[in-house]
């Protein structure tokens, strides 16, 4: 099979959707697929060989430029060819343009306005751009916020084309009036142009089906995988050993650091002086080191402020080496969460997790048996799970190994790769695009 994947670059950081794409398309190549993994806006970041193409699609200066300049609209495109060099745009990546939502509600528009809009030289540029292309059997794409792209690639190449859904509405909820309702409306107004959804979790699948108004037969659940190589099960710690509490995600309000600070001060006082440690690692934006200052000075309050250590973001050795130091995860996120890949890497280590009962945390936790479900937004409920493991290590290392058994049973790269390549199959077997649409396996196993 010949599959055009699309994916998003996501401004130099390490990104669970870049991730996510980059691992299905080397399983996809390992099994003879001819696969092409192509980026949109910046070149993608990845903790495992890139296997993305070096051409940058929709280049992030250039769709800076045109959005806020008439004048680039009209310039001819082997002037493009300058600053859409993946150098220079990965020179720029994470500068000068911010990534937050509410700094990119006029952008977001014109995308989802798409040939219609200001940036429609893009899209001429995006089809002419398939035109030196093998033909492929299917097309996907990273997510409903570059849904505008279905229309024109489904007439330049009469194949279906499907849109993963992987976590935009966060983004999308956060664009402030009224770019909000009017990205829903234009992202609405073109679930007809697609012929199938591909959703991460199950919840995701139900959530998104009703926030986007996508019939929920049109969306089939590929669950998230990790390549399983390289993660084997921590070695068990000593029992003096300091309790090691770990936090793996962005450095930002919604991830929940500082409900986890709170939860590991009111741990502490269970403890009875008992060491421990709170580990934390993940990319951080400039923009929210004053929210990790907030979390440090939580633990200060109560005299603890040289227990916490942040690592930064860690690339996939360190990432390995940090999850194997850990005794328990939790990352408490305070909306629902449709992903979760952090569970998942730590549960490969024979870690177990300790997570409000929202979002995909409930399926990850329930089909793994891996880890510990406690009320959302909660600090002494969250502290109370985290306790729990403390005290009983049998059950703390019981859990470790359902975990690590849980996610090979369910979550592994392979598992996503054979779901993924049935949605395929059942897309292009299909006798026409109408047909297509009903025709998709409907189960998630």
């Amino acid at each position: 099979m010949r599959i055009l994947s699309i994916t998003a670059g996501a401004a130099g950081m390490y990104c669970g959707s870049c991730l996510r794409d980059n691992a299905l398309a080397i399983e996809l190549m390992a099994r003879g697929h001819d696969t092409t993994l192509v980026p949109v806006y910046t070149p993608t970041l990845t903790d495992d060989a890139n296997v993305s193409r070096r051409d940058v699609l929709f280049g992030g200066i250039s769709v800076y430029l045109q959005q806020h300049s008439p004048l680039f609209r009209k310039l001819p495109r082997f002037l493009d060819r300058l600053w859409d060099s993946p150098r220079l745009i990965g020179m720029f990546a994470g500068r000068g343009i911010s990534p937050d939502a509410r700094f990119l509600g006029e952008m977001t528009i014109s995308m989802l306005q798409g040939e219609r809009g200001v940036l429609r030289k893009e899209f001429d540029k995006l089809v002419d751009w398939t035109k030196d292309e093998p033909v492929p059997d299917v097309v996907n794409l990273p997510n409903s916020l570059l849904i505008s792209m279905a229309a024109p690639l489904k007439r330049a190449l009469g194949r279906p084309v499907c849109i993963t859904l992987q976590g935009e509405e966060l983004f999308i909820d956060s664009l402030v009036p009224p770019y909000r309702e009017q990205a829903l409306a234009l992202i609405r107004r073109q679930v007809s142009d697609v012929d199938h959804f591909i959703a991460v979790s199950e919840y995701c699948a139900r959530y998104m089906a009703s926030f986007l108004e996508i019939p929920s037969e049109r969306v089939s659940v590929v669950p998230l995988g990790i390549a399983m190589d390289g993660y084997s099960l921590r070695d068990t710690p000593a029992k003096d050993a300091a309790f090691r509490v770990g936090y793996l995600a962005r450095i930002a309000p919604e991830k929940g650091l500082q409900l986890l600070a709170q939860a590991y001060v009111r741990l502490r006082r269970k403890m009875n002086g008992a060491p421990a440690r709170l580990e934390v690692a993940g990319y951080m934006a400039p923009e929210h080191r004053p929210y990790l200052d907030g979390a440090r000075a939580v633990l200060a309050q109560a005299g603890l402020q040289d227990e916490m250590t942040y690592h930064g973001e860690i690339d996939r050795a360190g990432k390995r080496a940090f999850l194997r130091g850990l005794d328990v995860l939790s990352v408490p996120a305070i909306y629902d969460e449709p992903k979760g890949i952090s569970l998942l890497e730590a549960m490969a280590s024979g870690v177990p997790v300790v997570q409000p009962r929202r979002g995909a945390f409930i399926e990850v936790v329930n089909k793994t048996s891996g880890g510990v479900l406690v009320d959302q937004d909660d600090p002494d409920a969250l502290a109370s799970g985290l306790h729990s493991l403390w005290a009983d290590r049998a059950a703390r290392e019981r859990l470790g190994r359902a975990a690590y058994d849980g996610v090979r049973a369910h979550y592994t790269i392979a598992h996503s790769a054979d779901r993924l390549t049935r949605v395929y199959e059942s897309l292009t077997s299909a006798a026409s695009p109408r047909a297509s649409k009903g025709a998709v396996l409907r189960d998630s196993a």
